[in-house]
């Protein structure tokens, strides 16, 4: 674990150690997720981290506990990281993590996603566990500049939904959906990544 995020390993701790204090209290995580904290959550967040390239900005949504958002932004200090999140207590919990963790690259937005259409775009937009592909592209591609994509994380089952998407999926010219995989250390199962570009 320490090997895979090098120097950014003691940051990641200890928001892992938040979430394991607090996320439950808070309502942020349910009480059979403490126990696989690293794997279900914390690693298959940072299992996006790959297929972000050379974004320069990206807009995590509904990013409740900060998954994958404040992950994403422990590992790539040079990324410019949107929290959109509607809950004023999820937002409440998002801001004190961003300044106990004294991440200077990060902005917590409440709101839903629809709200910052027009607002801003950034080059990826990503999410995990927020909606079904045809409501989430509605979401998220407006965020996304031309050239850009929205990379995000999805259940295994995710090529059932593509088909249903396709109408949205066109109106906003975007290339064919890849269906990729995640990896991150031996031993944790590979998370399933979509990824749209916008052309």
């Amino acid at each position: 674990m320490r090997a895979y995020f090098g120097d950014r390993y003691e940051l990641v701790a200890q928001y892992a150690a938040s979430l394991r204090d607090e996320g439950e209290l808070r309502g942020l995580i349910g009480p059979r997720e403490v126990a696989r904290l690293w794997e279900r959550h914390i690693l298959n967040s940072a299992a996006v981290t790959p297929y972000l390239g050379d974004t320069r900005s990206v807009a995590d949504i509904g990013s409740g506990a900060g998954l994958p958002g404040i992950v994403l932004a422990i590992q790539r200090p040079d990324v410019e990281v949107h929290l959109i999140e509607p809950m004023e207590r999820r937002t409440a919990w998002l801001q004190e993590c961003v300044e106990s963790l004294g991440l200077e690259n990060v902005q917590v937005k409440r709101g839903r996603a629809e709200e910052y259409h027009g607002a801003f775009e950034v080059d990826v937009v990503t999410s995990r566990a927020v909606a079904a592909l045809s409501k989430l592209a509605r979401m998220s591609l407006p965020l996304v500049r031309k050239g850009g994509a929205m990379v995000v994380l999805k259940g295994r089952n995710v090529e059932r939904e593509i088909e249903p998407a396709r109408k949205v999926l066109r109106s906003f010219k975007t290339a064919e959906p890849e269906i990729l995989e995640g990896r991150t250390v031996d031993n944790v199962e590979p998370t399933t990544i979509l990824r749209v570009r916008r052309s």
